[in-house]
């Protein structure tokens, strides 16, 4: 293993191996962000019909709760049957009837990392990921001696990219 002597060389080899240990993770979270980033639309989203019984007589909102459908709204009522998009469901006996779009269950399961709360199995993983992250940035300023060409550059894009990053959040 490598000696640490100092400040800097701890925060090289820490990022160093850090970052080999984290890559895989990291794959996941680009690809499951990239996808979030599109999640408003049908990209790479397969129609899944489900046919199942639920609660008897649940009003528009209820309906919309337990099926998990965003934007839910009926859009006619023949008797005890509601239609809406999605599909239809019978008041009177719970069957309901519709068809979801949703990502293959890899996928799924990849966008679900960024949508961990505290609650959730995957915090801890998310906790961990978020301060290591935070740790890269810190780190990546001792990858370099402070006196030299590239450190002063690597500075200047450091100011341009939070800059530009706090542009974009007023936005």
């Amino acid at each position: 293993m490598d000696k640490i002597k100092d400040t800097r060389s701890f925060m090289r080899i820490t990022h160093r191996y850090l970052g080999y240990f984290l890559a895989g993770i990291m794959a996941i979270y680009a690809v499951s962000g990239v996808l979030l980033v599109y999640r408003d639309t049908d990209f790479l989203k397969r129609e899944k019909n489900y046919d199942k019984i639920i609660d008897k007589n649940l009003d528009e909102k209820a309906l919309g709760k337990e099926l998990k459908i965003k934007n839910f709204e009926v859009k006619e009522t023949e008797g005890t049957i509601l239609k809406f998009k999605q599909g239809t469901y019978n008041s009177a006996t719970g069957e309901a009837k519709y068809t979801k779009k949703e990502l293959p269950f890899v996928l799924d399961k990849m966008t679900k990392l960024h949508k961990a709360q505290s609650k959730d199995t995957l915090s801890p993983l998310n906790t961990f990921f978020g301060i290591s992250l935070f740790f890269f940035v810190i780190s990546s300023f001792w990858m370099f001696n402070p006196k030299t060409k590239a450190f002063k550059r690597g500075m200047v894009f450091t100011v341009a990219g939070l800059v530009i990053s706090i542009l974009l959040l007023l936005i």
